[in-house]
């Protein structure tokens, strides 16, 4: 694919840039030009060089070879205070904020406003609020960090950079981590900042949100730029084939099944949240053999702690949780793991790997201890070195060995490493959480093709997602979370996504007959609490 016509004047430029890191050729003589006033998108499978080629522009790395313009004329960019100063700014994957200050707090970080020699509590809360009514980024300068949602955590990070004088904000992964109504405002923040002269340059790997907001496209792959388009010159299925070299699956063909034994029994669950209120309220629900059972609903219903208290991850007040009969509600979790239950964490930084270990000792850490791989006390490092290999071929974990350490791979690698381990020893009932976040359409091609072969062997799946079209495209039955209960039960392909919406939003009444969540008979629609 040849770059479209026409004129371009580009804010930061690259021009042949490269980035090894020992054996590995990150990035491969990119050329990069992003043009004022537009959102420019940048895509490729997980380790394509995009974060390390954002982390060029924003000196985290310096280049090998190769130079980078700003404004047309060459700069050297060897620490991000040096891209701050050029108009240069970026929000990370995972974000970097201090949780115990408030937004105005850290916000000021870096640059704090004074009336005389003290700070201006005043000034920074005003310089918050007025940049977050210019752009649509609402969140409250006063409140503190740990207690906001991710996406008001998101646009503290992009008022910093704004506040900083970023002309040019480079966004990884933005939407990894967003609810739709969240991305929907993120998408007009960006469209904002585009028409008044910031240029957005976006990494994602959702490629609808891509062909929405994207002015323009570039396209990488093993570490080079493979194709770039202007808006509206590929559609989805011709960026996927550029992302992976093939064609890509991007509907989801799900067999008819007959659902088999009840597997996952949940009876009258109460779970208090992290501040001790109450965040399941009695949920009741069962899920089959052979069945995928969806629970949609916004962030902060209740789904985080219902899938946490499953896993034994957070203690169950009332209630009872069993699989295939068998009592689970206060084991812990290594024995609900050696019953079959296995968990994908919807955070796999805090729940899914340790980014000190290895990749081999993350593979191995639910298993480590049973044979094959350990003899007594011993461990049997030949079993665990033919296995990690296997799991790493298998799911596509890309690395350099099994040695290397899980913080060096990117977010998208590390997720594969979660499912590659949940997924590697057949349970008998998988608890997925969010399973394809942060992962390119390769690789989301290829996990839904996994969780469908799970349920083809006869397995039960819990699957929580933010992703709808991925709720309604997998699931047999999706289950509605709203504040806490069960408030709607839906047939899973066949349900608008209207109707999901209103759901969603405690509109229950407006969506047809649902169903009672425990027998899939239908009943009517159970009122908000």
């Amino acid at each position: 694919m040849q770059r479209s016509d026409g004129p371009i004047s580009p804010v930061v430029e690259t021009r042949a840039v490269s980035k090894s890191f020992g054996d590995v050729r990150a990035v491969d003589r990119v050329s990069l030009a992003v043009a004022l006033g537009v959102v420019h998108a940048i895509i490729g499978e997980n380790g394509a060089g995009k974060t390390t080629l954002m982390r060029l522009l924003y000196g985290i790395y310096e280049p090998d070879e190769g130079t980078i313009l700003v404004d047309g004329v060459p700069r050297t960019i060897r620490h991000p205070r040096d891209a701050i100063q050029l108009g240069i700014g970026m929000v990370h994957q995972h974000f970097m904020l201090v949780p115990s200050l408030t937004v105005a707090d850290n916000v000021a970080l870096g640059r704090v406003p004074r009336r005389g020699l003290q700070y201006d509590v005043a000034r920074a809360r005003a310089d918050v609020l007025e940049l977050a009514g210019r752009y649509g980024l609402k969140v409250d300068p006063s409140v503190r960090i740990q207690d906001l949602s991710v996406g008001q955590m998101q646009r503290v990070e992009i008022i910093k950079a704004l506040l900083r004088g970023a002309r040019v904000l480079i966004l990884d992964e933005p939407t990894a981590v967003l609810t739709p109504q969240e991305v929907d405002e993120l998408m007009e923040a960006l469209r904002t900042l585009a028409a008044e002269g910031k240029s957005i340059i976006f990494i994602s790997h959702k490629l609808r949100e891509v062909l929405k907001v994207a002015d323009r496209t570039t396209v990488m792959r093993g570490g080079r730029v493979v194709g770039e388009a202007a808006r509206g010159e590929l559609d989805a299925k011709g960026l996927a084939r550029l992302m992976v070299g093939r064609d890509v699956l991007l509907t989801v063909t799900k067999p008819p099944l007959a659902p088999g034994p009840v597997a996952l029994e949940v009876a009258d669950l109460h779970v208090d949240g992290a501040r001790g209120l109450p965040a399941v309220k009695g949920v009741s629900f069962q899920v089959h053999g052979s069945e995928i059972v969806g629970i949609a609903g916004v962030e902060g219903n209740g789904q985080s702690e219902l899938v946490e208290a499953l896993a034994g991850l957070r203690p169950i007040r009332q209630g009872s949780v069993k699989l295939y009969g068998r009592e689970l509600t206060r084991l812990p979790p290594r024995q609900r793991y050696a019953a079959g239950l296995a968990h994908i964490p919807e955070d796999r930084l805090k729940r899914g790997v340790s980014t000190s270990c290895t990749i081999q000792e993350n593979l191995m850490m639910r298993f480590y201890y049973r044979p094959p791989y350990s003899r007594g006390r011993f461990l049997n490092f030949s079993a665990i070195s033919a296995r990690v290999r296997t799991l790493m071929q298998r799911f596509d974990v890309r690395a350099k060995s099994p040695a290397q350490p899980t913080g060096a791979l990117s977010g998208g690698n590390m997720q594969k490493l979660v499912i590659a381990r949940e997924l590697g020893e057949q349970p008998e009932c998988l608890l997925a959480a969010q399973p394809t976040r942060g992962v390119d359409v390769g690789a989301i091609e290829y996990i839904h093709s996994q969780l469908l072969e799970l349920r083809g062997r006869g397995k039960a799946i819990l699957l929580i997602s933010a992703e709808l079209d991925e709720i309604r495209s997998l699931s047999d039955r999706i289950l509605v979370m709203y504040e806490g209960t069960i408030v709607a039960e839906m047939a899973g392909e066949h349900v608008r996504e209207e109707e999901l919406g209103l759901a969603m939003a405690g509109h229950t009444g407006a969506g047809g007959p649902v169903a009672d969540s425990t027998d899939g008979a239908a009943a009517r629609p159970r009122e908000p609490v």
